[in-house]
């Protein structure tokens, strides 16, 4: 399964991708201003891409077509291995197609059930984004939602990958991967988190004591 790290963080980004932990960046709008980013976040973006070794994901700051379109189109020419990340929305639908069209890698976010997930696929986007959050606060089991798109796309070989959104920690996401999910966006919170289980420490010092009890090794 795939893991995207949420961050603009450049510490963050070398240090999982150094560390071969993920596959992939996402970025946001978001982010990009708490981060204090100007000119639409393309100074901070282009550091990302620099530094990463993985895709970079950005998402367009536009809803209308010709702007999202364009927003597009700069946001592809910052690195090669960009996937424009654009909102499901009626007024995107010709950009997505244009895009994916002209060979830009595209995804789509604002999938909240099958049938969108279904129609993004139909434009050619390369992944699609399910808020786990979001579907959450509306009473709704996210993983229901992850599972049911991935039957459906196993059903007719279609070729999109399914994102997971933003897990509150290793139960969920483990769940995620249950659910089907191609893979799962996370914090570096939460990717720190995924390396250590409650048992660690009882585990290390249990290590840390079994040591301390072998026979010292004289050199002569």
């Amino acid at each position: 399964m795939k893991i995207f790290l949420a961050s603009v963080s450049l510490d963050d980004i070398r240090w999982a991708t150094s560390a071969d932990l993920v596959d992939g960046i996402i970025t946001s709008p978001t982010m990009l201003a708490a981060a204090g980013a100007a000119d639409d976040g393309q100074g901070i973006l282009a550091e990302i891409c620099r530094v990463a070794t993985v895709p970079v994901c950005a998402t367009v700051s536009s809803v209308s077509a010709a702007d999202m379109y364009q927003d597009a189109r700069d946001l592809a020419k910052l690195c090669e291995n960009m996937v424009v990340q654009i909102p499901l929305l009626e007024d995107a639908v010709p950009t997505l197609r244009r895009l994916a069209t002209e060979g830009i890698h595209v995804g789509a976010t604002l999938i909240f059930n099958s049938a969108q997930a279904v129609l993004a696929a139909k434009l050619g986007v390369s992944m699609v984004t399910v808020s786990l959050d979001r579907l959450e606060e509306v009473g709704l089991r996210s993983t229901d939602t992850i599972n049911e798109i991935r039957a459906i796309f196993d059903g007719d070989g279609t070729e999109c990958d399914i994102i997971a959104g933003l897990p509150r920690g290793p139960e969920q996401f483990s769940a995620c991967a249950l659910a089907g999910a191609h893979g799962v966006i996370v914090t570096a919170p939460v990717l720190r988190s995924l390396l250590v289980h409650p048992l660690t420490d009882r585990g290390i010092d249990q290590f840390l004591h079994d040591l301390s009890k072998r026979p010292k090794v004289r050199v002569s």
